[in-house]
């Protein structure tokens, strides 16, 4: 996956990437986008967002918009036609610039005190981990919840030793060389199931934030009935078809580069001059 290639003081880069998919999310965007920018600003932690305007119709990207004015922390970035959920989120990696990257949704389900928590435990830790929320505390619908059990011990039964029993859990933050490795495909509900599969195969160790999970108390939920029946489908295809082989041949972390050598000490100068 290529990045923009952008130069910046590293004493002022930013330490962590958040690439934020939004649809038609007028009615809860900004109160994420300031909720996360203030929480990381206490914690003196330096923080890009990139907001996706996924094809909205609605003033999502207007709003983008004037958080970037007001802050050359967030980063807007158009997608003309929604083509997915996935698809939101691969047209913004590109532009994450920090070492560590991960998305999460527009809906402010997740605290931004939470996001901060499981970032400062994550970046003590080695490259070769993952950061994701848990939602133990849900306030969803019985059917809701039957369904999202059921989708979680079926990923469980599919890859045992996944690593966790929420998959479609946000954020998501991983360090920059586990993402690139990743080599994600999907423009649909699914590129969740695919980062947990294949960071699983990778040997990315996977560290999860017990969270409270807020109900949405404006906009819209854009996941149907349909779209769990996707899922599933997806899942046995996944499993049992060449895709995750093709790409396993191939799949590669990069070494980490070597630390910075000290400068040579200069030579000392012969003074020459005529006597």
């Amino acid at each position: 996956m290529e990045h923009t290639d952008v130069h910046f003081d590293p004493a002022e880069a930013p330490e962590l990437s958040l690439v934020v998919p939004a649809y038609n999310e007028e009615a809860i965007l900004a109160s994420t986008l300031k909720r996360l920018l203030d929480e990381f600003e206490k914690a003196q932690i330096r923080l890009e967002l990139i907001v996706v305007d996924n094809g909205s119709k609605d003033r999502t990207g207007a709003i983008a918009a004037e958080f970037a004015r007001a802050n050359p922390a967030v980063r807007p970035v158009r997608v003309e036609v929604n083509q997915g959920y996935g698809f939101g989120i691969l047209s913004g990696l590109p532009h994450a610039t920090a070492p560590w990257v991960g998305t999460i949704p527009a809906d402010g389900q997740v605290d931004a005190e939470d996001v901060v928590r499981l970032f400062d435990v994550l970046r003590a830790n080695d490259r070769m981990v993952m950061g994701k929320v848990r939602r133990r505390f849900r306030l969803d619908g019985v059917k809701r919840k039957l369904v999202s059990t059921a989708y979680n011990l079926l990923v469980v039964a599919l890859w045992p030793g996944i690593g966790t029993y929420d998959v479609n859990g946000l954020p998501k933050i991983m360090h920059r060389d586990v993402l690139d490795a990743l080599d994600l495909r999907t423009k649909g509900w699914f590129l969740d199931p695919e980062i947990m599969i294949k960071a699983h195969y990778l040997g990315v160790r996977v560290l999860e934030l017990n969270v409270f999970s807020r109900m949405r108390g404006n906009g819209l939920s854009h996941v149907r009935p349909s779209t769990c029946w996707e899922f599933f489908k997806s899942l046995g295809r996944y499993r049992f078809s060449g895709v995750l082989r093709t790409w396993r041949r191939t799949a590669r972390i990069r070494p980490p580069a070597p630390p910075p050598q000290p400068a040579a000490p200069l030579p000392e100068t012969v003074g020459t001059g005529a006597r």
